[in-house]
């Protein structure tokens, strides 16, 4: 890498950590993600044992978090939901990278009938109801693969990858007549040279910040398709399903709806405060 390159991304660390939002917020998803994957180990938790004698138990210190109509320990339950919650916001968002990335540098260097026609699709599939779309993959496999990760990460990766390919290819098109763009063509670069030496480091800022913002968006859309019972088995969007059918005027057991929510809306808020720490450190006009 270049000595240019290096001091751009140097300076991009510099503004983060001088940015106390975006420092909040890596270390408060970097807190819940340590407690979701290594708590239920270190404590070896079982979100799935069931205690009928303690059933809808409130917070105490037999059980942090309390307990569910079936005496599962809400602890536990949440803690290892929000593995599966992270883990499909994760995955899907790369899915998306990948799948818009390739769309929008292919359709953006080559232009012409290549960019007409991927550009066509593009607006076809924004055309569609994007819960609809959604949904419908998930309909696509079959009762058995329900519940599970993958269907959720196919679904909310083909669907998801739309806008990061119009951002890609708007980048590449501003790039394709950049003068060391060219001087590489004219040296007998190949085409996949070109794009993945010259053209795809330029716009790595712009496709990390955006897939950081991409990541709650992710997180949410997986938890309303939980709510709905299209989602993952156990995660913070099931166990937020679970809380709102107990909660009544008559029984209010809070703690299954607080829970659950407070750690969605934590991870969220963290997100978007590190996404909007990186969008400001990798924008040129503020180094500028």
């Amino acid at each position: 890498m270049t000595e240019r390159g290096r001091s751009v991304w140097a300076e991009a660390g510099r503004r983060i950590v001088q940015n106390r939002m975006a420092l909040l917020g890596a270390v408060m998803l970097a807190v819940i993600a340590l407690a979701c994957l290594l708590g239920p180990v270190v404590l070896d938790l079982d979100p799935h044992l069931t205690r009928p004698e303690l059933r809808n138990r409130p917070p105490s210190a037999d059980a942090w978090f309390g307990t569910d109509t079936l005496g599962r320990d809400l602890f536990a339950r949440v803690l290892v939901g929000g593995r599966a919650s992270l883990l499909v916001g994760i995955v899907a968002t790369l899915v998306s990278v990948v799948v818009g990335v390739a769309v929008g540098m292919v359709a953006g260097f080559y232009g012409g009938k290549t960019d007409e026609i991927l550009m066509r699709l593009v607006d076809f599939l924004y055309g569609l109801p994007y819960m609809f779309l959604v949904i419908l993959v998930m309909l696509l496999f079959s009762e058995t693969a329900r519940g599970e990760m993958f269907p959720v990460f196919v679904a909310l990766g083909l669907v998801q990858w739309l806008t990061m390919a119009r951002i890609v290819r708007g980048q590449v098109l501003a790039l394709r007549r950049r003068e060391f763009v060219l001087a590489a063509e004219l040296l007998g670069a190949s085409d996949a040279r070109v794009l993945f030496r010259h053209v795809l480091p330029n716009i790595a800022g712009v496709v990390i910040v955006y897939a950081t913002l991409m990541v709650p968006s992710v997180i949410i859309l997986e938890s309303f398709l939980s709510f709905l019972g299209l989602g993952v088995a156990l995660s913070w969007g099931q166990l937020v399903s679970e809380g709102v059918a107990v909660v009544n005027p008559v029984h209010s057991y809070w703690w299954l709806l607080f829970w659950p929510s407070l750690f969605l809306g934590l991870t969220l808020l963290s997100l978007n405060f590190l996404g909007d720490g990186l969008r400001d450190a990798l924008d040129p006009k503020a180094r500028e």
